[in-house]
C-alpha cells in the first residue's frame, strides 16, 4: 500500500475532495455541498468529517495520508493567511492550520482555486510531461496559474497568474468587476465573449446565426456560429483572439513557459479556439519560432482536486 494524498477544492456552491496515490493516480472523488451560514465557518469542519468518513469507508488510517491540499477561489498569502474570499463569506482566515486542527495535526496546504488547477494539469493533465505552463482559464470569468520548476508562482501579494485583469483594451469605458476598465476578462471571459456578440449585433444589420439567440446570446451560440462560417461570429471571435494573443505574447516574454494550457467552458470549443488564438499570438511572438505552444486542458471540473492533491507533495 503506497501514501495516499488529498485534494480539496473549495468552490461558492460544492466542496470538490479526491482521494489519490502519491503517485496521482485519482482513486475515489467525492463532492459535498458549500455551507455558506455564518460567514463560512463551517466549511472547514464539514470537509475534515466528508474526509474522515471516506477514508473509513476505505479503510485507510490517517497515518498513510502524506497530507491533504486545499484550492479556494481568491488570493492565499504564501503564509496561508487569506484575507478574504467574496464566495465563501471568508475574511481572515487561515484554512490549512484549520483542517490540519481538525485531522489530528494532518499537514495541509493552501492555494489559490486558479493556480491549483494549473497545477493540476501540469501533473496529469494538458501539461504532463511539462514543468513550466501557464494555464489559462476561460470561465465565467478569466484565471490563471503560472507554473515554473513545478511551483506555482504566487509572487508577493498573491497577485501572480491574475491574467484576466491584465489591461488589454484602452477603448474599453466598462468597468470590469476588479474596478478597471479594459481588462483581458471582459473580453475573453465567456461572460465578455457574449457581450462583445451583443455588442457586435447591436452595431450593425449583418444577418447572423447568433440573432436567433438575441440579447440572451452565449459564448457557445458565438463559437457554434463562427464554427459554421458566420461572419459576425467570426468578427467576434477575431476581437477576443486579437486581446488573448496580446496577453499570450506579453506573458511568454515574461515568464517563457513551455506551454499555454486553455481550460474552463470556452475552451470546450477546442481545436477551432486554439487556432484562433495562436494567429493572433504568432502576430505578436515575431521575436522568435521557438516559444511556448498552446494546447488545451485536459481535467475539466477535476483540475482542482488533482492541483490541490500535487500542492501536498511540493
Amino acid at each position: 500500500m503506497g501514501k495516499k494524498c488529498i485534494g480539496v477544492d473549495v468552490g461558492g456552491t460544492t466542496v470538490k475532495l479526491g482521494l489519490f496515490e502519491v503517485t496521482g493516480e485519482l482513486l475515489k472523488k467525492w463532492e459535498i455541498p458549500t455551507n455558506k451560514e455564518e460567514q463560512g465557518k463551517y466549511i472547514v469542519s464539514d470537509i475534515a468529517e466528508s474526509v474522515r468518513q471516506v477514508l473509513d469507508q476505505e479503510n485507510i488510517p490517517l497515518t498513510d495520508v502524506e497530507g491533504a491540499g486545499m484550492g479556494v477561489p481568491g488570493p492565499v498569502m504564501p503564509d496561508g493567511y487569506v484575507e478574504v474570499c467574496v464566495n465563501l463569506g471568508w475574511k481572515d482566515k487561515y484554512p490549512a492550520r484549520e483542517l490540519s486542527d481538525a485531522l489530528k495535526g494532518l499537514p495541509v496546504k493552501c492555494g489559490n482555486d486558479a493556480n491549483v488547477a494549473a497545477l493540476g494539469e501540469m501533473w496529469q493533465g494538458g501539461g504532463k510531461g511539462f514543468t513550466d505552463i501557464v494555464m489559462v482559464t476561460l470561465g465565467t470569468g478569466v484565471g490563471g496559474g503560472v507554473i515554473i520548476d513545478e511551483k506555482i508562482v504566487t509572487g508577493k501579494h498573491g497577485l501572480g497568474g491574475e491574467i484576466g485583469h491584465i489591461h488589454v483594451r484602452d477603448e474599453e469605458t466598462e468597468h470590469c468587476n476588479c474596478g478597471g476598465v479594459g481588462c483581458l476578462e471582459q473580453v475573453a471571459s465567456a461572460t465578455g465573449i457574449a457581450r462583445e456578440a451583443r455588442r457586435k449585433m447591436a452595431a450593425c444589420d449583418t444577418p447572423s446565426l447568433m440573432r436567433k439567440a438575441g440579447d440572451q446570446v452565449t459564448a457557445k451560440d458565438v463559437l457554434d456560429a463562427a464554427k459554421e462560417g458566420d461572419s459576425l461570429a467570426l468578427e467576434v471571435m477575431e476581437v477576443v483572439g486579437h486581446y488573448l494573443g496580446v496577453a499570450l505574447a506579453g506573458l511568454a516574454l515574461t515568464v517563457d513557459p513551455q506551454m499555454f494550457v486553455i481550460g474552463g467552458g470556452v475552451s470546450k470549443a477546442g481545436q477551432y479556439l486554439v487556432e484562433v488564438i495562436n494567429r493572433h499570438y504568432a502576430k505578436y511572438m515575431t521575436i522568435s519560432e521557438n516559444r511556448g505552444t498552446i494546447g488545451l486542458a485536459k481535467l475539466g471540473n477535476d483540475a482542482g482536486i488533482y492541483g490541490a492533491a500535487r500542492l501536498m507533495l511540493e
